[in-house]
This record gives C-alpha cells, sequence and structure tokens, in this order.
C-alpha cells in the first residue's frame, strides 16, 4: 500500500524533499534563541554589558527572521507537495477506474468511490501535509531541546524525561482506544454520500411521491451515524489537553522551585533557568503536537487503505498479448456459452447458449423480466467476459481483439440512457469526435432525432443539462441511437432503447436501419413484438436459456411463448406477457 501511494509523489519529490529540512531549520532557529536570551540576562544584564545586550539581541533577530523564513518555506513546500500529492492520487485512481470492466465497477459502489476520490484524498493530503511538516519538526524539537535542556542542567532535565515518559505513555493508550472508531468513520461517509446521491438523481421521483420526509429521516440517520462515531473518538481524546496542559504546569512548578534553590547554591543562573523553562514548554508543546500527528494518521491510514483499492484493482478484462486490431464483418457465433456475475454463483445467468448470427442482419431479442437479454449482448463487446465456451465476432473471439477496436466496431445504446451536460452536437460526437455538423444531422434523421432538435431555439447547439434532464425519455433515446450511429459500427445492439418512443417513431427508425445501414449488424432487445417481428430471425430467451429462435412466422407455429405473448398484444387472445410461463 504505502509504495502504490508513494509512486504518487512523481514530480513533487523536491518539495517534499525541502519541507522536512526547511522544519529543520525553523528548529535549530527555535532552539538557539532561548541560548542567546540566557547569555543577554547572565552576561548582559547581570553583568551591566550593554555590548553584550546589542550584539546577542541583534543576532537573535537575525536568526529569528532567518526562522521565519524557513517557516514559511516549509508552509510553502508542504502545501505545494501536499496538494500535488493529492491531484495525483485522485488522477490516479480516476485513470485506473476508466479501465474497469463492469465486474470491476460492481465490486466498488458509486458513492464509496466519490468518497474515495473526495473525502479520503482531503485526509489523506492534510495527514501528508502534517508529516511534512509537522512530524519533522515535532521529533526535531523535541529532541534538540531535550539534548540542549540535559547540556544545561542534567539534574532538572530529568523532569522533562518523566514527564515526557508518562504523556508517551498516556497518548498512546488515548490513540489506541480512538482509532477504531475512525477506522469507521469512513465505511459511514459512504452511506451519506449514497443518500444524497440517490436524492438529487432522482429528486423527481421523490417530489412525485412526497417522499420528502422519508428522504430528510435517510439523510440524517446516515450522518447522525457520523456524528456518533467522530463523538466516540473525541471522547477519547478529550482527556488529552487538560493531562498534558496539567504535565506542563507541573513541570513549570517543579523546575522553577528546584532550579530556584539551585541559584541561591550557586549551581546555576537565572538566564540557564529560563532556557530550561522555554525548552520546557517546547517539548510538552511538540509532545502534544504528536499526540495529534497520530489522530491524524490513524484517520489518514484508513483513506490510504482505501484509496489503495481502487488505484491498485486491476481490470478483469485485459488486451492479450498481439491483440486482433481488425474486426472483418460482424457476423457473432455464440458457441456452448455460460455466464455468471459471480464465479461462486451456484447456477449461471445464460447456459449453453448456441447462436449463429450473420453479417449484416437484423436480429430482435425477447423474452420476460430477468431472461439475461442484456447479459447475453454484454458479451459481445467484452463489458463481461464468458466464464464458459465463447463469442465469436467476425470469426473471431472476442477474447482475442484489440478491446478499443472491438468496441469500436460495436456500439451499444443502454437500457440506462446517458446525455452529458453540453451541447447536443457535443453528445453526438461521443460517437465520432471529428463528426461534422451534417453526418451528425444524418445521424439524428436516421434515429428520428432531428424532428424535436429543429424545433429547439438554438437547433443542435442547444445546451443539454447534466444527465439530459431538459429532454423527455424518449428524445433521449434517440440522441443516444444516433450518437451510436455516428461510430459507423459492424453491430450495433439496442437494448431496448426505443420502450419510450412510439410505436410509430420505433418503425421509421428500424425502417432507417434497413434502408440506410443494410450491412451493419443489428440487435434489437424489445418487449414489444411490433418492435422486433420484422427482424430477418428473433431470439426467445427464457431463464437464461435460448427457448426460440427464428423468423417472426416460424415462432408463431412452434414456439409458445412467442405465440402467447403476440396474441396477448395484438389483442388476440388473453393477458399473456413475457414474465408469465408459456
Amino acid at each position: 500500500m504505502i509504495k502504490t501511494l508513494m509512486k504518487q509523489i512523481k514530480e513533487y519529490k523536491l518539495p517534499s524533499i525541502l519541507t522536512p529540512l526547511c522544519m529543520i531549520g525553523e528548529v535549530i532557529c527555535e532552539m538557539v534563541i532561548p541560548i542567546l536570551m540566557a547569555k543577554i540576562v547572565d552576561d548582559g544584564i547581570y553583568g551591566n554589558n550593554m555590548g553584550v545586550i546589542f550584539k546577542t539581541g541583534g543576532l537573535m533577530v537575525v536568526i529569528a527572521i532567518l526562522g521565519l523564513l524557513a517557516g514559511l518555506g516549509g508552509a510553502y513546500f508542504g502545501a505545494n507537495a501536499s496538494a500535488g500529492f493529492a491531484k495525483n492520487l485522485r488522477k490516479a485512481m480516476f485513470d485506473n477506474i476508466q479501465t474497469f470492466s463492469f465486474a470491476n465497477i460492481d465490486k466498488f459502489s458509486t458513492s464509496g468511490l466519490v468518497t474515495r476520490l473526495t473525502t479520503d484524498v482531503t485526509n489523506l493530503q492534510n495527514a501528508y501535509m502534517m508529516i511534512l511538516r509537522m512530524a519533522m519538526r515535532a521529533p526535531a524539537s523535541l529532541v534538540i531541546a531535550m539534548v540542549a535542556a540535559f547540556t544545561i542542567s542534567a539534574r532538572l532535565s530529568s523532569i522533562y524525561l518523566v514527564a515526557v515518559l508518562f504523556l508517551g505513555s498516556f497518548i498512546f493508550f488515548i490513540m489506541n482506544r480512538a482509532t477504531r472508531y475512525f477506522k469507521q468513520v469512513f465505511e459511514k461517509y459512504d452511506e451519506l454520500n449514497e443518500s444524497v446521491q440517490e436524492n438529487v438523481s432522482a429528486i423527481r421521483v421523490v417530489k412525485a411521491y412526497v417522499r420528502e420526509d422519508y428522504e430528510n429521516d435517510k439523510f440524517k440517520k446516515a450522518a447522525m451515524n457520523i456524528y456518533n462515531m467522530f463523538v466516540k473518538a473525541e471522547r477519547n481524546l478529550v482527556f488529552m489537553s487538560p493531562v498534558m496542559s496539567a504535565t506542563v504546569y507541573a513541570c513549570i512548578l517543579l523546575m522553577s522551585w528546584f532550579g530556584a534553590h539551585m541559584i541561591v547554591g550557586g549551581e546555576l543562573t537565572t538566564g540557564n533557568l529560563m532556557s530550561l523553562l522555554t525548552y520546557c514548554m517546547s517539548i510538552l508543546m511538540n509532545l502534544m503536537m504528536l499526540g495529534m500527528i497520530f489522530v491524524m494518521m490513524t484517520m489518514a491510514s484508513a483513506s490510504a487503505k482505501r484509496i489503495a483499492e481502487v488505484i491498485e484493482e486491476d481490470t478483469s478484462i485485459k488486451n492479450k498479448e498481439n491483440p486482433v486490431k481488425e474486426v472483418k464483418d460482424g457476423s457473432i457465433t455464440f458457441e456452448h456459452v455460460e455466464f455468471a456475475y459471480n464465479q461462486t454463483s451456484e447456477e449461471p445467468v445464460l447456459k449453453d447458449i448456441n447462436l449463429e448470427i450473420k453479417s449484416g442482419e437484423t436480429i430482435g431479442i425477447i423474452g420476460g423480466t430477468g431472461s439475461a437479454k442484456s447479459s447475453l449482448v454484454n458479451l459481445i463487446s467484452r463489458l463481461y467476459d464468458v466464464t464458459g465456451g465463447k463469442v465469436m465476432v467476425g470469426g473471431v473471439d472476442v477474447r482475442d481483439y484489440d478491446l478499443e477496436t472491438l468496441r469500436d466496431q460495436v456500439s451499444v445504446v443502454l437500457q440506462k440512457n446517458v446525455l452529458f451536460s453540453g451541447s447536443i452536437l457535443d453528445n453526438l460526437r461521443w460517437g465520432d469526435k471529428n463528426a461534422t455538423e451534417e453526418d451528425c444531422k444524418r445521424a439524428c434523421r436516421m434515429a428520428c432525432a432531428d424532428e424535436f432538435i429543429e424545433k429547439m431555439p438554438n437547433g443542435y447547439n442547444t445546451e443539454i443539462e447534466q444527465g439530459g434532464t431538459n429532454v423527455s425519455g424518449g428524445q433521449r433515446q434517440r440522441l443516444c441511437i444516433a450518437r451510436a450511429l455516428l461510430k459507423k459500427p459492424k453491430i450495433l445492439i439496442l437494448d431496448d432503447s426505443t420502450s419510450a418512443v412510439d410505436t410509430s417513431t420505433d418503425a421509421k427508425i428500424r425502417k432507417a436501419f434497413a434502408e440506410e445501414i443494410p450491412g451493419t449488424t443489428k440487435l434489437i432487445i424489445a418487449q414489444r413484438i411490433s418492435s422486433v417481428q420484422g427482424c430477418d430471425r428473433i431470439v426467445v430467451m427464457d431463464d437464461g436459456k435460448v427457448n426460440g429462435f427464428g423468423s417472426h412466422e416460424e415462432l408463431l407455429k412452434t414456439n409458445d411463448i412467442y405465440r402467447e405473448v403476440y396474441e396477448s398484444q395484438t389483442g388476440a387472445s388473453g393477458d399473456a406477457d413475457f414474465d408469465q410461463a408459456g
């Protein structure tokens, strides 16, 4: 984990080295000042020597300025290094997420990934800043101050040693108790982000069902869980400040008492006692700072582990060595295909699928909810990999293709249609970034999207809101189909992507496909028989198996499920449905 995270320092190595060096410089300057102060008191004031006072005082000013510059340098370089480290962590996570297969994405929740990219990275950024500055400054101050104090008076400095041992043991005990609560906090952050994400993305549904109170209670519960965890942790930490303050004052009283007796006895000078008291405050305050570093490190360790999990996650779908970089045609073959989302599942989602589809054919795929229609087509572009058998495109196993090459030639319009913020043209050019405006218009005419685009105030330059919320479901579907067509694919998959389109427009789209892209293999998943009955052949899926495969006329004669649903949808019989047994 540490190795993974340290790789992200990259170009910020120099600021990461300069920050602790600056902090050590600041510490040295701070530790020299009490010695000079003692000289002013003993040689200047008691020795009645103004020259020593002015000379030493001037030297103190110079050293103080140098310490200030070192401190500013530490702050500047530390901020630069920690912010850069956080930037690289986010980029490394985001870049790796882009390589994830659907199986990898299923492993991490969306809210969990958002928390890792935001809250967890911020925690690690703050911890890295603390490590570079305070984690170097506090121990250095502690050691230098202790050495300087023992040099002045080993007898009085033994008071520090006892105090340091006592406080060190106390801090370790408190940190150990608080750690377990901090580790649980970030899981609660996931729940909080999930609540916010669901509420914002589905705000129209919340309003429609008047569920604001329910969502408020859900958010309040998630927020309260985080509050409770922090309170439990802080209850342990609350004792640190008073115990440390009591220890500091006890040290000052003991040193003042014993130091006064030593001054009277001639064993110590007044200036040396002042220096020892200054070192006392420095030692104990830096010990308190170390305690806070431990708290920060405890919180950061949980975040670091979660971030490393995302960066180290290896995509389950990779290119083979020397992959095939050309798709010959749009023919598709399923040979004894089996597939399960979870390798430990008792029963696969797809079972012994055998299909042969010719290039340029239009294939309809129908079946009840959960019959694995989408799972079937997801295997073609390797969004998932088969667990048994093989899928071939253009006569080549899809696992032998270069992923980018394969997915460029297999255009998919998924069930959930997503548009991005930007103009309509910007969204369309996701299919082909070099497409001209005329190319976009042609694709929109095929998808029957030109009908509503041209009525918009700014036409193809109309801005789409995030998620496409300012267009209807049917309009969103047609834009997504047009976007897919711009890829000029050899295989086009429409996964129930005309469900929000009226039957007349659906028919126009299918007619345009037949006339404009006859050489493209088209797979149309639908619930309406009218959407697929004109296809060359139709696949009837049932419980992860192919229940029937043939033309509309053939299936009416040979397939009970297809016939019953057809009769139901055309009004020829009762209420049959794909979700009812044939």
